[in-house]
């Protein structure tokens, strides 16, 4: 862990005063073997499931702690949005069955509260995260703002990775395809 993706605020170094109180925030979650199990698994092209779901917490941490609103649930719902293990493009080894969208956040939530003590705002966010696919909308202005910067987070990750294969190759048709498709938004 050394920043979250776009941030130019190194979380290792606690060079600030708003890092220092995000690591205190998730200090107790950050370095368990549950969440640091997360660097294993692939989650949008080559970005793992631990530093998106680091992107989300430190965003949503700070959106909410500029707002007033619950910072300190924001950042460890964020961090424990998608806690589960298993490759969620295929069928092995789901520990339930149906639509990822739709049980991922239900295991996640299982698995945070075996991790840590959660509270309503913690659960409305991780059970949520994935509206307006297969879940009902957020109940909590913390659940809203998960939910919007996981999407954010995703598609950055995703746009990120895909400027930096487009920029490493010499491949013309690569730089007009990305450019179409930036520009139909």
């Amino acid at each position: 862990m050394e920043k979250a993706i776009l941030s130019r605020i190194n979380l290792k170094q606690q060079d600030c005063d708003i890092s220092k109180e995000y690591l205190e925030t998730i200090e107790d979650l950050i370095d368990t073997k549950e969440v640091q199990d997360l660097k294993k698994c692939s989650q949008h092209l080559a970005t793992s499931r631990f530093q998106h779901s680091l992107n989300v917490s430190y965003y949503s941490f700070l959106i909410c702690r500029k707002l007033g609103l619950d910072s300190y649930s924001a950042a460890r719902a964020g961090l424990l949005h998608d806690l589960y293990y298993y490759d969620w493009k295929t069928d092995d080894e789901r520990p339930m069955e149906g639509n990822h969208a739709k049980i991922h956040p239900i295991i996640a939530l299982e698995n945070a509260k075996m991790l840590t003590d959660t509270n309503a705002t913690m659960d409305d966010a991780i059970l949520h995260h994935m509206w307006p696919l297969k879940t009902t909308r957020p109940n909590t202005s913390v659940g809203w703002i998960i939910q919007g910067v996981d999407k954010f987070c995703a598609i950055t990750e995703m746009g990120f990775q895909s400027l930096f294969r487009a920029s490493r190759s010499n491949n013309l048709l690569s730089y007009c395809i990305l450019c179409s498709f930036l520009l139909t938004f």
